[in-house]
């Protein structure tokens, strides 16, 4: 269940409050549908790493008990698009790995559209207020500046990882070496440029933003993790 202006339990608010509320609301809904993503792209990579390894010992098994087979021989063998694991299933899972890293772009390119947005927001309040902002915050403790910091640290976070996403796709249909291919899969899972402070500062934003309780039990009906 995504977080829309229909579902939300807040009381209303307008202006900047509105504003960063519903941008709240979009960077939840896009970490959710990352979460997707990486999960159907580790599916793929998993695909890819299979693949190449059993074509790789095929390889080698070949080279080891056979001898060089003769141009007739070979003539006869099937295509390698025609073997178990050959070209065209790995050509296939490959398209399913790029366009996860395609989806994963169009996702880091709607939070730096938020983030234009909030920075968007801190200016106009500046704007009427001075460079230290309002006095009073608009939710509970947060200022402009402290929300546009959160911004900020998400939006640097997913950059860097999906930076990651996009060499784990260019190298992972041409590794051979499992151990390589283990920490490419290891990484596409773990995702180390997501650490556990980015879940940190999506649970503080919410939570700023609406109501505490109605937030946490949304993130654990929706997520499945208990909130950190």
């Amino acid at each position: 269940m995504e977080v829309t202006s229909a579902n939300r339990k807040c009381p209303a608010v307008t202006g900047s409050s509105r504003k960063i509320k519903d941008n709240a609301a979009d960077w939840h809904n896009l970490m959710l549908r990352w979460e997707k993503l990486n999960e159907d792209g580790f599916t793929a990579a998993e695909n890819i790493t299979a693949i190449t390894l059993t074509r790789s010992q095929s390889n080698e098994r070949l080279l080891l008990d056979d001898p060089p087979s003769p141009p007739s021989a070979r003539s006869l063998q099937p295509p390698l698009s025609e073997q178990p694991g050959g070209a065209a299933e790995l050509q296939e899972e490959c398209c399913k790995l790029q366009d996860v890293v395609h989806k994963m772009v169009a996702v880091v390119t709607k939070m730096e559209r938020l983030m234009t947005s909030q920075r968007g927001v801190q200016d106009l309040e500046e704007f009427h207020f001075g460079p230290e902002g309002r006095n009073v915050p608009l939710f509970y403790s947060w200022s402009t500046k402290h929300f546009n910091e959160a911004c900020g640290f998400l939006l640097a976070s997913f950059q860097q990882e999906l930076r990651l996403k996009q060499m784990i796709l260019q190298e992972v249909g041409h590794t051979a070496t499992s151990d390589l291919c283990m920490v490419y899969l290891s990484c596409w899972l773990q995702q180390p440029f997501l650490p556990p402070q980015t879940r940190l500062t999506l649970e503080a934003l919410l939570l700023e933003t609406g109501d505490p309780q109605d937030t946490l039990e949304a993130l654990l009906l929706e997520t499945g993790h208990r909130p950190l």
